[in-house]
């Protein structure tokens, strides 16, 4: 074994694997699994499986989740750029599955950077309902917006906030929501030996608090009925089973749902929690057999790294859940769609200290000083651009920056905004520029313009590098009495990757200078 693990964390595991603890040791001589997972917002699992370039085996636990082979890269081919697929660690597909997200719901990724699992749910919400993706660390949530806006999220917000502070603008609010939580990371030693050295014999009890903390403003979070998944990536009974049973003692109104057992998933384990004695006595034997159905994926009884998984149900009445569905219906429909973000009131601004990727709040009074509202040249480009298809939301005003959200400016009010919605464009002296994020999110159906680039000729790389393309007019297919001058929807063998503008036989390149194809 190469990887030179804690002596401290080896001691543990072996109390906690018994006879299991040599297999366990074994599986770091193991190479670490790699896996993609299809992004349906934009294309079926069959059409990508028909037209993947590379082997790809099913991972039992995710329908839409496929196994690599070693030495693949498909981060470097144009289907990446175009958002068909997410690279993402097996068992790390997990959480989302047991998550059970129907179309029309409105969930909460509570810890979501860089944001593969929020990706996942927006696939399951087709569209619909609504997202709200938060991390509490300021650099990681620019990759967290980047990864929604490439692959295509038409209805989620972005935030950097404290779980508490998110808490008091929306109690009793998301059907469901997911806490990846921060851990210890003990089952990603293999997959990254920086965990190693970052980890000592104290720090499950150093992420314990935050734990759960996260969990107590989730559970405020949650209306009646709703659903709780809790996830992490270590085996530190601490903060896997010792969590939910503290949770589920201290709230009545949850239940665990069995998920573990399977042939995956390896039921939750309590005996050494209890054998230790370390602070959880008090906990009852019912609240124990409950957090047996917990479950952990263990690395050398799956292909993929170490994870927990337990799935908290709040048990309501029907009359409960009705009442809460009224009160979030009466918060939705509050506030006319952009008052609160184009014109603030008084010193209040719509972020506390928020600068979005994309865009700063306006200053006092934006907006109102003679010139046209943003929104007009706004709104004249989809009449006269989108086949179809109008954008749902709220329009909200940040700056010349405009986003369609799925929330009310008013419920973001006094929280760190990222991204308020799905961004559109920006709106100055009288001239609207629509953004990436439209492009990657829009099908070749819905736009006036379309131009067809092939993966297979080269040409799909050189727009990916930003180069300016040469594309005979017959190539620009327009819709209605369009000419072919003008913004066109670049798409990568039929999915769309980006803008240009086509002008006399030139495709001037607009693919953003950050996102640029940048290997061989």
């Amino acid at each position: 074994m190469a990887l030179k693990l804690p002596a401290a964390f080896q001691e543990r595991m072996r109390s906690l694997l018994k006879e299991e603890y040599t297999d366990f040791m074994d599986s770091y001589d193991r190479v670490p699994r790699s896996g993609i997972r299809v992004n349906t917002l934009k294309i079926s699992t069959e059409d990508l499986l028909s037209i993947a370039p590379w082997d790809l085996r099913p991972i039992p636990w995710c329908g839409t989740g496929f196994y690599t082979e070693a030495g693949e890269r498909p981060g470097r081919h144009p289907y990446y750029h175009a958002g068909l697929y997410y690279i993402q660690e097996p068992s790390a597909m997990a959480p989302v599955e047991l998550l059970d997200v129907t179309p029309g719901e409105a969930v909460l990724d509570l810890c979501a950077a860089p944001g593969g699992k929020s990706t996942q749910i927006a696939a399951k919400l087709r569209g619909t309902g609504m997202l709200v993706s938060n991390d509490l660390n300021a650099d990681r949530t620019k990759a967290l917006a980047k990864n929604i806006e490439l692959y295509g999220v038409r209805n989620a917000v972005v935030l950097n906030e404290h779980p508490d502070r998110i808490a008091e603008k929306f109690p009793a609010f998301f059907d469901k929501i997911l806490i990846d939580a921060p851990c210890s990371g003990e089952g990603m030693f293999r997959k990254d030996e920086a965990m190693i050295k970052e980890w000592d014999g104290d720090s499950p009890l150093k992420y314990a608090d935050m734990q759960r903390g996260i969990l107590r403003a989730a559970a405020t979070m949650l209306r009646p009925g709703g659903r709780i998944v809790y996830s992490t990536c270590t085996f530190s009974p601490e903060e896997n089973e010792g969590m939910i049973a503290e949770f589920v003692a201290g709230h009545p109104e949850f239940r665990v749902l069995p998920v573990g057992g399977t042939v995956s998933f390896a039921a939750g384990e309590t005996d050494w929690l209890k054998e230790q004695g370390s602070g959880f006595g008090h906990i009852p034997d019912q609240v124990w057999e409950q957090v047996r159905g917990t479950a952990r994926l263990w690395p050398h009884r799956i292909e993929g790294e170490g994870h927990f998984l337990a799935v908290l149900q709040h048990e309501a009445d029907p009359e409960s859940a009705a009442e809460a569905e009224r009160a979030r219906a009466a918060l939705l429909s509050s506030t006319a769609p952009a008052e609160s973000a184009d014109r603030p009131k008084g010193k209040e601004r719509p972020t506390r200290n928020a600068k979005p990727v994309k865009g700063k709040p306006p200053k006092k009074g934006a907006g109102n000083q003679g010139e046209a509202a943003p929104t007009a040249a706004y709104e004249a480009f989809i009449r006269e651009h989108l086949l179809g298809f109008v954008p749902g939301g709220h329009t909200v005003v940040y700056g010349s920056h405009i986003y369609q959200s799925p929330l009310p400016p008013s419920l973001l009010d006094g929280l760190k905004v990222v991204r308020p919605g799905w961004y559109m464009g920006d709106a100055k002296n009288g001239r609207f520029v629509p953004a990436h994020p439209l492009a990657t999110a829009l099908h070749p159906g819905e736009f006036i313009r379309v131009i067809r680039l092939d993966s297979g000729s080269g040409e799909a790389v050189r727009y990916l590098k930003g180069e300016t393309l040469s594309i005979p007019g017959d190539r620009v297919e327009c819709g209605g009495e369009a000419s072919p001058k003008g913004y066109a929807l670049v798409c990568i063998d039929g999915y769309s990757a980006g803008w240009g503008k086509w002008q006399e036989g030139m495709l001037k390149n607009e693919y953003p200078a950050g996102w640029r194809w940048t290997s061989a």
